[in-house]
């Protein structure tokens, strides 16, 4: 039987099954604990910018889908978690408590909320503060927030990790290896040694300073989020 039948029924009350302390085992799919969280953000972040559209809720049945027999009761859910935006914070956190030991499956969930975020071709600064709020409360790392919302959106101007051509979480490691490889491709001596005109030159001196300028950047980004961290 399909986790979506109970859902509807699970909505008003107080989700007592989500305050265990370790993931439930079995697919997260089984757990009405979950489907109706995840039915309750969805629906709440097509109330963000103040109107909710049938295109959302298309997008959502893409992204969450129902087998026949449950699509009427995760409409009804739909429907009336949609009405405001109110609570969605207790069920952001609800979810995290429950799969906390599973941070891959919170990104999942927020990456299927910027989905939803995009279904109408516009994502206005109420979605993407909701959005930004739930991954906080998903105790997620700033920086898989700025990966999501690019993969999503696309990179910021300036963004030093677009520059680097690695993911915002990726490690230390990868982003310096990134950073070197790049710098010894740019730089300047390469292009004297082909013989190449002094334009190029020019070209490949700008390049490089953008390559220690974002790899700079991206550095002093970690060392502010991880004194952040520590106080």
């Amino acid at each position: 039987m399909s986790f979506w039948r109970k859902i509807a029924g699970l909505a008003a009350r107080n989700l007592d099954e989500a305050e265990c302390d370790v993931c439930p085992p079995g697919l997260p799919g089984e757990d009405p604990a979950f489907s109706t969280a995840v039915t309750a953000l969805g629906a709440k972040l097509a109330k963000a910018d103040g109107e909710a559209r049938a295109s959302e809720w298309q997008a959502f049945s893409e992204v969450f889908q129902a087998d026949e027999a449950s699509a009427g009761n995760v409409r009804r859910l739909y429907q009336l978690a949609r009405q405001t935006t109110r609570g969605f914070e207790s069920y952001a956190r609800r979810l995290q408590k429950r799969y906390r030991a599973c941070p891959q499956l919170l990104e999942d969930v927020l990456d299927g909320l910027f989905y939803l975020a995009t279904a109408d071709g516009v994502v206005t600064s109420d979605e993407l503060a909701y959005l930004e709020r739930v991954s906080e409360l998903f105790a997620q790392s700033p920086l898989v927030f700025r990966r999501l919302k690019a993969t999503h959106l696309g990179p910021e101007a300036g963004d030093p990790y677009a520059v680097l051509g690695v993911r915002h979480d990726a490690t230390d490691a990868e982003l310096r290896a990134s950073w070197r490889a790049m710098l010894s491709e740019a730089h300047p001596d390469r292009a004297r040694s082909r013989g190449l005109p002094s334009e190029f030159i020019e070209v490949a001196e700008s390049k490089a300073a953008a390559i220690n300028a974002a790899f700079d950047a991206a550095m002093r980004e970690r060392r502010a989020l991880a004194l952040q961290g520590a106080a």
